[in-house]
This record gives C-alpha cells, structure tokens and sequence, in this order.
C-alpha cells in the first residue's frame, strides 16, 4: 500500500473504519481522526493525502441520504458559509509548506474548545438572528483557511450551526453538502499543489472503503439518536476535537 510497511497499512484502515463510523454516527470528525492519527506514523504529505478521497466519497454518500431536493436546498441555505470555505480553501491550499503547524493548530484548537466546552456546560451562545449572514462568512473563511492547509474545515461550521440550534437532520445534511463541496475542492487545489499524485491517491482509494463501512455503521447509530443525545454528543465529541489539536500542536 503506497510502499508502506504492512504495519502502517493495517493502520490507515483501522483508522478509516473507525473515523467512518464516527462520521456516519455524528456527521464530522473523519479528517480530524484520520489526519491526526495518520500523522504519528505517516509522512505529512501522505497524510493529508490519504484522506481526500475517503472525505469526498463519505460526503457524497451524507450529503445525498435524503435526496438531491435536500441537498440542493441546504446548499442555497448556507451558501455564503459555502462559498468562503470554498474560496479559501483555494487560496490557503498555496500555503501548505508556509504556515507553521503549531500556530494554525492553537489558534484553531483552542477556541473551538472553549466554545464546545461552554455549551456543554449550559452556557447560551446562540447566534443573534441579524448577525447571522457576517458570522456565516467569517466562519467560512476561517474554515476555508484551515482546510486548504490541513484538510480540516469541519470546527468553524460545527460552531455555527451549534450556535444557530439546526436540527439534527439538517445539522447532518449541511455538514456533507459543504464538507462535499470542500473535498472536491481541496483535491482539485492538491492536484495542483502536486500533493495530490497518482501514487498518494491510489492509497487514497484504498481507504475508501473501510471508510464507508464504518460510515454504514455509523449511521445506524445516529437514527437511533434524539435531538438532545445528537447535540451533547456533538458537542462533547467537538470538545475532544479541540483538545486533540492543541495536544498536536504542544507536541
């Protein structure tokens, strides 16, 4: 796989099982398991690398689950959050070998932390209706920025719609029509970084499929989730997310 050791081939589809099932289950985190932990035994380029397909195929398949009609309509609801991300993936994905790990890690890690830990602790941090439209943009280029970089776009969009109180099934859609549209763009933005080649793709592709096990999964557990459960989880897993950041970056 790639010329990797058997040991860290076995690796990357135990990762792509689990980060699979964690999407399916709750609807994000499959890059900021699959980045993190292939990071501690795999070369950063390849990391980052071997989880773009997973991301865009896992995407295709939450984004659709409901139908196109949904999908369309989440779309065009979120669309200014959408078109940021998008456009900055673009230009961050330029920066990649630029921008040390440890800054973007802190100042990513740290406030998602705090704003996930506050929720779970029953603080009120709901967006105020007529902010919505600038907060929706700046969370957007704030995703944008960090996923050109890292291919993690998932926190600054995760807050927003914490924040604005979406239901579950819509929380689910929205997150893989832009996590969808962000994949694609962030393998277009690589393949002309040239991180994206034939031989890191290829083991890309392989990852697929463990990854959409788990994914299946998943998503038996999420139908079986009520609103408030759906939300805690989020939340609490929204916390370990932030705090495994800040741990990469320290380390």
């Amino acid at each position: 796989m790639a010329g990797l050791p058997a040991a860290a081939g076995a690796g990357a589809v135990a990762v792509s099982l689990v980060a699979g099932f964690v999407k399916g289950a709750v609807g994000f985190a499959m890059p900021l398991i699959m980045i993190s932990a292939f990071s501690a035994f795999l070369p950063p380029d390849l990391a980052l690398a071997g989880m773009i397909l997973p991301t865009l195929v896992t995407n295709l398949s939450q984004a659709f689950r409901q139908g196109w009609q949904p999908a369309r309509d989440s779309a065009w609801t979120y669309r200014r959050f959408l078109i940021a991300t998008v456009v900055f993936i673009i230009v961050s994905a330029q920066l990649f070998d630029l921008i040390p790990r440890m800054a973007y890690l802190l100042i990513l890690g740290l406030p998602v932390t705090a704003f996930a830990a506050a929720q779970l602790a029953g603080l009120p941090l709901a967006l105020p209706l007529h902010h919505r439209n600038r907060a929706e943009w700046a969370l957007g280029v704030i995703g944008g920025l960090y996923g050109g970089i890292s291919g993690i776009w998932g926190p600054p969009l995760l807050v927003f719609l914490l924040s604005i109180g979406a239901e579950k099934t819509e929380m689910v859609r929205v997150q893989g029509v832009i996590f969808l549209i962000g994949a694609v763009t962030l393998l277009g933005a690589h393949l002309g970084t040239g991180l994206a080649n034939p031989a890191s793709l290829g083991f890309s592709a392989l990852l697929v499929i463990p990854a959409q096990i788990g994914m299946w999964a998943g998503y038996r557990l999420q139908d079986r989730l009520d609103q408030a459960r759906f939300r805690r989880w989020t939340q609490g897993l929204l916390v370990v997310t932030g705090l495994n950041l800040v741990r990469q970056a320290l380390m």
